[in-house]
């Protein structure tokens, strides 16, 4: 079974979701103030809290496939995170998912302005949920 936790990295914020107990289904979990929290330590900490086997982290790419500057970034995370861990820390496409995120609050009548932290939840979750689509 699949447990796993799905990470948006941002420069102020990293979004979290996490997979439903049949790994079907992911749901935001947190946002993390990367001024205020340590990161990795909270994203371990959510790690051992949820039981998750897996761990998904966004990685940028330019719309051509290519990855940009943003995804050295990511590498390093990713790299940081599989020093620390046994569970398997892998990179996935997040192309678009912030966008999507925008777009799928305010369909739901949410107005982003004024919800960033709920954006970086819900555009881990939409790398997670692509994760979980693309494994069955």
């Amino acid at each position: 079974m699949i447990k796993a936790l799905g990470i948006d990295l941002g420069d102020a914020r990293v979004g979290v979701a996490v997979s439903d107990d049949l790994g079907m289904l992911a749901h935001p979990l947190e946002t993390i103030s990367v001024k205020s929290t340590p990161v990795l330590k909270r994203v371990l900490a959510l790690a051992a809290e949820r039981s998750a086997t897996t761990i998904i982290v966004g990685m940028p790419r330019n719309m051509n496939g290519t990855l940009g500057p943003a995804s050295e970034k990511a590498k390093a995370f990713i790299e940081e995170l599989r020093r620390e861990t046994s569970i398997p820390v892998l990179p996935w496409d997040e192309r678009l998912s912030t966008v999507s995120a925008q777009r799928a609050l305010q369909e739901a009548g949410r107005n982003t302005k004024n919800q960033r932290a709920v954006i970086d939840q819900v555009a881990a979750q939409i790398i997670l949920q692509s994760w979980l689509d693309s494994q069955g």
